[in-house]
C-alpha cells in the first residue's frame, strides 16, 4: 500500500509518496497553490505536477503504483464553497483513490503530535494558531489573510517595517535604522519609490514577508522600532494560541505547542520569546519546533484514510 501526503502552502507545496509504514519513498516540490492568489487552474496544475513527479513511473511486481489514499492540506478548506473547490480539482486530476482534503493547519499539527492532543502556532507568509483537545475537539484562531489578519506572520512584520519606514519619513514616526536597510534590500535611495516597489511587484506578498530578516537584525542591534515590532509580533501570536488554548479548555493540561512555518527560522526572535509566554498561557505545556515537514503530518492522516478512515476534528461549539 502507498499513500500521499501533500502540503499545498502559499509559497511552496510538498508532496511526499510513502509506504504503508510511513517510510517516505520519493519527495516532490511546487510552487505555492493558493486559491485566491494563484487562482484554480494554477492550483490544480501545481498539483497534479507535484503528484506526478511524486509517484513518477515507480511499479511494484512491474504494475504502476496507484496510492491507496491521498491527503491535500490547504488553506481555506474551513469555508464549504473552498472546500467543494478543492475536491473538484482532486478528482479532475483523476486518480483513483480515497482522497482526504483538510486544513494544511491540520497536517502541521498532526507531523508533531500524531493523534496526540496539542496545538501548533503557524507563522509562515500568513499565520494561523489550530489545536485539538483530547475529546478530539479543535479550534482556530487567525489564519484570516494578509487584508484582515495574518497577525505575527512574516507579511505582518515586513509591513509593519514598512508602515514605520514611511511614518519616519513624514515626521509621524520615530527615526529607525531600518530604513537604510529595507531601501538596500529594494536597491533604491528614496523612501518614496518604496509604495511602487511593493505594489507592482508580481507577489507583493512574498517581497514583504522576506524583510522579517532585516528586523530581525535590526531588532537585535537596538533599533527600538524594530524591537517593537517583533514584540508586537509575539504577543499577536500568543493571543491567536490563547485564544485556542482557552476555547478547548487545554489551559490546564499538559500538551506541546508546535511552533511551524519560515517566519521561526528567519526571525528567530519569536521562537526564542514564545516559550515563556506560552508557559504563562498553559504552564505545564511544552514548547518545540516542528522538525517535520507538515506534509508528514498529511501522509499520517492518508494512511488512516486507507485503513478506514481518518479521524478529522470537528470545531468546538
Amino acid at each position: 500500500m502507498h499513500v500521499l501526503g501533500i502540503d499545498a502552502g502559499g509559497t511552496k507545496t510538498v508532496c511526499l509518496l510513502a509506504d504503508e509504514q510511513g517510510a517516505v519513498l520519493a519527495e516532490a516540490r511546487g510552487p505555492g497553490a493558493n486559491l485566491h492568489s494563484s487562482g484554480e487552474l494554477a492550483v490544480e496544475k501545481v498539483l497534479h505536477e507535484v503528484m506526478e513527479e511524486a509517484v513518477g513511473d515507480r511499479t511494484i511486481d512491474g504494475r504502476a503504483i496507484v496510492p491507496a489514499a491521498i491527503c491535500l492540506g490547504i488553506a481555506g478548506v474551513d469555508r464549504e464553497d473552498e472546500a467543494r473547490i478543492v475536491r473538484a480539482i482532486m478528482r479532475r486530476i483523476g486518480y483513483k483513490s480515497r482522497v482526504l482534503v483538510v486544513n494544511d493547519a491540520l497536517i502541521a499539527l498532526v507531523a508533531g503530535a500524531r493523534d496526540a492532543p496539542g496545538i501548533v502556532i503557524i507563522a509562515g507568509t500568513g499565520s494561523i494558531a489550530y489545536g485539538r483537545n483530547a475529546a478530539g475537539e479543535a479550534a482556530r484562531a487567525g489564519g484570516w489573510g494578509h487584508m484582515i489578519g495574518d497577525e505575527g506572520s512574516g507579511y505582518w512584520i515586513g509591513r509593519e517595517a514598512l508602515a514605520a519606514v514611511m511614518r519616519a519619513a513624514d515626521g509621524r514616526g520615530p527615526d529607525t535604522g531600518l530604513a537604510a536597510e529595507i531601501l538596500a534590500h529594494f536597491n533604491v535611495d528614496e523612501v518614496s519609490r518604496l509604495p511602487r516597489i511593493v505594489y507592482d511587484r508580481d507577489l507583493p506578498r512574498v517581497a514583504v514577508a522576506a524583510l522579517g530578516p532585516i528586523v530581525q537584525r535590526m531588532g537585535g542591534q537596538g533599533d527600538a522600532v524594530a524591537t517593537r515590532i517583533l514584540e508586537r509580533a509575539t504577543s499577536e501570536l500568543v493571543l491567536a494560541a490563547q485564544s485556542v488554548a482557552t476555547r478547548l479548555e487545554m489551559r490546564g493540561d499538559e500538551f506541546t505547542f508546535y511552533l511551524a512555518g519560515g517566519a521561526f527560522r528567519v526571525v528567530p526572535w519569536l521562537a526564542s520569546e514564545l516559550p515563556a509566554r506560552l508557559a504563562e498561557v498553559a504552564p505545564r505545556c511544552q514548547v518545540q519546533v516542528l522538525d517535520e515537514e507538515p506534509a508528514v503530518g498529511a501522509v499520517w492522516l492518508a494512511l488512516a484514510e486507507a485503513r478506514g478512515g481518518a479521524r478529522v476534528p470537528n470545531y468546538k461549539t
